[in-house]
């Protein structure tokens, strides 16, 4: 997927319907919009200069004493932190079908204490073809645990507001 940041928040990238993402009758499934999503949220990041998966966090001393606070014992290896979503939506205006070119839009809706929602506009041919949302939670990730909420850094608050949307009165 070739990607590029346009002006304004968008970030935005390209992408093929390919064979596999189709249905019998060539039409895109909708599972692959969720693909697709996941695919421009891991672009947007990496645009960011920021990890899926992040295993030397900018704020691991932060994270330590959450860990402690919470009467947790400290990892015994290196902490991970990644961006488990805990809700997906989309919703179809039009088909797309083997072959189509599809652009990907990709902004920051809202940012929570340890969340992110991201807004997607899919298009084709100038046309809205669908619209999702991604709500991803930033987690400490701890083998034989399940993943700890942890607040975002300064440094990661600082770098999605660069795709911020605007605030709705």
């Amino acid at each position: 997927m070739a990607a590029e940041s346009s002006p304004g928040v968008w970030f935005r990238c390209r992408r093929l319907v390919e064979f596999r993402d189709t249905d019998a009758a060539g039409i895109a499934h909708f599972s692959a919009f969720f693909f697709w999503m996941e695919s421009a949220e891991h672009e947007l990041l990496r645009h960011l200069g920021l990890r899926v998966v992040e295993h030397q966090p900018d704020d691991a001393d932060a994270l330590n004493a959450a860990l402690q606070a919470a009467g947790e014992p400290a990892p015994s290896s290196r902490l991970e932190v990644s961006w488990p979503r805990v809700s997906v939506t989309a919703d179809y205006k039009a088909a797309v079908r083997f072959g189509d070119e599809v652009e990907v839009a990709v902004a920051v809706a809202e940012v929570g204490g340890s969340s992110v929602t991201y807004a997607f506009r899919f298009e084709s041919a100038g046309s809205l073809v669908a619209t999702g949302k991604v709500i991803a939670v930033r987690c400490l990730l701890r083998p034989g645990c399940k993943p700890m909420p942890v607040r975002l850094s300064s440094l990661i608050a600082d770098r999605l507001a660069r795709h911020r949307l605007p605030v709705e009165a």
